[in-house]
């Protein structure tokens, strides 16, 4: 060992994931040099923004560039950039751990099974590609040198033990372009013999990294008309027909970091009062952190084909950050720092353009491929309302694509115009139902008497539909009802039974129910502020309802859950008149000995009607000891 150098362990997480990488993309090994490559693309990115502001750090060299060559007598493939390079911090940082929020899930999600393609998946959105490398070699070797600095770091690890940081002698570093950036050299296994081909070596290049920005060589030395292995030329400055699906998806998780295929992708060159190239893609699979407070965009912004930095505040809105891609301005300064980027009135321009032109692409993707578009919509569609909440000036346009499940087509997505197009000669009103559980939502029995009717409703399951509820009061001039609050006005859609009801009218029934609904009324009126004859229900004797006045059942689940929010208020208690049950204990009226049993049941309908909404029971030792004693009259009956 080496006066400086340094014997240290992978983080916990790296040493489980070097193993997981192994297992997990084996029979796709190719994928590690595109990984590698992609770092190296990185690296040089980075650099040259710098050097915007500090040209000297390339004063030397400032052509970058990326070399891929083989060293047959050492069995080692060497990728070699002249970009940014790294510190001897940097290197144990970047390489030795992932600091990345929910590793641990990752981790869990990886080990607990799952198909190939979602565990690479899983990979690739947390930025490991590095650890690729052990796929193909039993040492990996890494040289690096910070642009600017003096002394060159050796990095070194056979994935298994952990790692040594040293100094790099001269004679080490001479593997660096000029004196900067990093190389990295994989010592290959007998299985990676083919990586000892440069045919293979260009195959790889050309399928993978072809959309790469900087010239990608194979030889070790500058050579005389040397010419690069890939185009050289940002995928979107070319013609969009020049571009193809393969290349398109490349690119896609080049710059996305994982392995699945884009679900749609927009590409545009905005000309006008600013001037802008956006190539965008929404992906197929939600990325983990997704609901993450803290992920950042996937959208990288360039200025004139300079890279300026991946983390652009207020780029994307906060609802499309699925997203992924490039945007390149031609009006932004090339010097501008990031800090500033948050408060240029530009940014907010092509944000707006950004929305208005991804909207109308989903709308067509809707109108043309609703079965991608469910796909879209099952992935990001909680997301995307978002925007409802806080994009007024998008929300139109997001009307127009956001669905829903409904009691029309249980299977089937709708839009709010297909729902309009549905009501019944009539309705003015589009109704809704929310909750956690769409299955439980299907059953719930506020809906039983618009079900009866032909009413459709909509079904809420996401809680930001509590929230942009409270601001979107109408669509097309139809405010929206929940089915679940006030006292609905369902005389206007009389069904068959309804007539029949009138004409069997039964004057001494409907007075016991009367009776029955003051004695539940007094009986439970510390809990509940009203009991209701329902229109609601067909089926179940009871349910619970909000007043005209008071937050939504839903909503106020989740203020008490998010906001520590305390209710005042007292919910409806609405029974069935023509429920069995319903109709024996108000046949019980006449005896009033049976009062007694009459305020049990009183209190069991209640506790009934709070299970069915999902709520707990306050006292269940009372509720316990009301329904055996219920039973045992029953049986002794």
């Amino acid at each position: 060992m080496t006066k400086t150098e340094e014997k240290l362990n992978f983080g916990a997480d790296v040493s489980r994931l070097l193993d997981i990488v192994a297992h997990a993309l084996y029979s796709n090994r190719d994928i590690f040099l595109r990984e590698l490559i992609s770092n190296a693309s990185d690296a040089c990115d980075k650099l040259r923004y710098e050097a915007i502001a500090s040209p000297d750090l390339v004063k030397n060299d400032p052509e970058f560039k990326i070399r891929v060559f083989k060293n047959t007598d050492d069995r080692t493939l060497n990728i070699v950039d002249n970009g940014i390079g790294m510190t001897r911090e940097e290197l144990i940082d970047n390489l030795g751990t992932i600091a990345k929020s929910g590793t641990a899930a990752m981790m869990k999600k990886i080990s607990d099974g799952g198909t190939q393609k979602e565990k690479m998946s899983l990979i690739g959105q947390f930025g490991v590609g590095f650890y690729a490398s052990f796929m193909v070699a039993n040492k990996v070797t890494v040289i690096s040198r910070r642009a600017g600095d003096k002394q060159a770091w050796l990095w070194e690890s056979d994935g298994k033990t952990g790692f040594t940081v040293r100094e790099a002698t001269k004679k080490e570093a001479k593997a660096l372009m000029e004196g900067r950036g990093t190389a990295i050299i994989l010592h290959l296994d007998d299985e990676a013999s083919d990586f000892l081909i440069d045919e293979k070596i260009r195959q790889v290049v050309e399928t993978y990294s072809d959309h790469i920005d900087f010239p990608i060589f194979m030889n070790q030395e500058q050579e005389e008309n040397e010419k690069p292995v890939n185009s050289v030329t940002a995928l979107w400055v070319r013609p969009k027909d020049d571009i193809t699906e393969e290349q398109h998806t490349e690119f896609f998780r080049h710059i996305g970091f994982g392995v699945d295929e884009p679900l749609l992708t927009s590409h545009w060159r905005a000309e006008g009062k600013i001037e802008y190239t956006a190539l965008l893609y929404v992906p197929t699979m939600r990325p983990m952190n997704l609901f993450d407070p803290g992920r950042k965009t996937s959208v990288r912004l360039y200025v004139k084909r300079v890279f300026i930095t991946d983390e652009c505040e207020g780029l994307v809105y906060p609802w499309l950050r699925f997203l992924r891609g490039v945007v390149d301005s031609e009006d932004l300064p090339l010097n501008i720092s990031r800090e500033m980027l948050q408060h240029n009135p530009l940014i907010d321009k092509i944000r707006n353009g950004l929305a208005k032109r991804i909207l109308g692409d989903l709308n067509k993707l809707a109108d043309s491929d609703p079965l991608s578009y469910g796909m879209f919509w099952g992935q990001f569609g909680a997301v995307l309302k978002e925007g409802l909440y806080d994009a007024f000036e998008h929300r139109e346009a997001l009307l127009k694509v956001v669905r829903f499940y409904s009691t029309h087509e249980e299977r089937t997505l709708t839009s709010l115009s297909d729902y309009v197009s549905r009501m019944k000669e009539g309705q003015e009103i589009i109704y809704y139902i929310s909750g956690e559980n769409l299955e439980t939502l299907k059953n719930s029995p506020q809906i039983e008497g618009f079900r009866a009717r032909g009413i459709e409703v909509l079904f809420l399951t996401d809680t930001i539909d509590d929230f942009w509820l409270q601001t979107v009061l109408d669509y097309d001039g139809k405010p929206f009802q929940s089915v679940t609050k006030g006292n609905i006005d369902l005389d206007r859609f009389e069904t068959e039974k309804d007539e029949e009801k009138k004409d069997h009218k039964d004057e001494s029934e409907e007075s016991s129910i009367g009776e029955l609904r003051a004695l539940i009324a007094e009986t439970l009126k510390e809990e509940i502020g009203e009991v209701r004859i329902s229109k609601r229900l067909t089926s179940s004797p009871v349910c619970l309802v909000a007043a005209d006045n008071e937050v939504d059942l839903r909503m106020e689940r989740v203020l008490r859950v998010h906001q520590k929010y305390e209710s005042t208020s007292k919910r409806v208690l609405e029974i069935n008149p023509d429920h069995t049950l319903i109709k024996r204990l108000a046949a019980m009226m006449d005896n009033k000995a049976r009062n007694t049993e009459l305020a049990d049941a009183a209190w069991l309908l209640l506790d009934q009607a709070r299970i069915i909404q999902g709520e707990p029971i306050p006292d269940p030792a009372g509720f316990t000891k009301r329904m055996s004693n219920f039973m045992e009259r029953g049986l002794a009956a």
